[in-house]
């Protein structure tokens, strides 16, 4: 049996699971799917061609499906579907897709998205992400599985976080992080590894310690980055989490690759 107090309002069209919750005038546009179990806390608007997953709980004040922060969208129908088991805290801002990004928004599952948090037009957000207070995704960011953004940061429009990446607070993104990497400063540069979020994932010590091998041998200052990935691949070519830092990489971007400050990497 869902549970709709008297002051919201469910447009006509909307489909709405069992065991729904909305609260005190939340408002729910007639193209929203709310799917089973999903809480809406008072004051919660949600509009726009949106799907929320199973279990999703979106807390007060929170704007999800809006029209995008873009001066090109021209009303274009698009979507934003957000996963299971989300904790969407108070102010977020999540935003449907573009013409010129797919026509989708796209979040995965198990995500906290902390008070004030935003997520932009085409972006591709994976699972159990953590965003913290203020952290802004720009439009199309691609956002890996586990990975975390510090309160206050700010990622550049296209860039690609990959898995179980750190980006430390009040952080400006504007490169892509690899797997497993930890960025931070007002201009970010890569520190190193997210040792602490691998250990509390359950990383055994033989896969760290192959991922601090490859990374000092990727951002060494002798050679060209190219030539490191091809070191990198051979001599760690059955360790599957280098491997996918090795894809991350070749898989060329417009936006370039966050490196160590100071090292020669930069100018490869």
């Amino acid at each position: 049996m869902n549970n709709i107090h008297a002051t919201a309002v469910v447009e006509d069209g909307a489909v709405i699971g069992a065991d729904v919750s909305i609260g005190p005038y939340c408002v729910v546009g007639g193209a929203v799917v709310l799917k089973d179990r999903v809480r809406l806390h008072s004051h919660v608007v949600v509009g726009g061609d949106t799907v929320i997953g199973d279990d999703t709980e979106i807390f007060p004040f929170a704007s999800i499906g809006l029209v995008p922060q873009d001066l090109k969208f021209r009303g274009e129908t698009s979507k934003l579907e957000v996963g299971r088991g989300n904790r969407i805290r108070e102010y977020v801002t999540m935003n449907p897709g573009t013409e010129g990004g797919g026509l989708l928004t796209k979040v995965g599952d198990n995500g906290l998205f902390m008070v004030g948090s935003h997520v932009a037009h085409d972006c591709i957000v994976g699972d159990n992400v953590i965003m913290a207070n203020n952290a802004t995704l720009a439009g199309h960011v691609e956002l890996g599985d586990h990975a975390i953004i510090g309160g206050l940061s700010a990622i550049h429009q296209f860039v690609r976080i990959g898995r179980h990446a750190m980006v430390g607070g009040m952080s400006g993104v504007e490169n892509d992080v690899i797997p497993y990497g930890s960025v931070m400063g007002d201009r970010a540069d890569l520190c190193g590894l997210n040792i602490v979020g691998l250990k509390r994932r359950g990383f055994d010590k033989t896969t760290v310690h192959s991922l601090r091998n490859a990374y000092r041998i990727l951002f060494a200052d002798e050679g060209t980055l190219s030539e490191r990935v091809d070191d990198v691949a051979e001599d760690f070519a059955n360790i599957e989490v280098v491997m996918e830092i090795l894809n991350f990489i070749r898989a060329s971007s417009s936006r370039g690759l966050t490196q160590p400050r100071g090292s020669a990497a930069h100018g490869d």
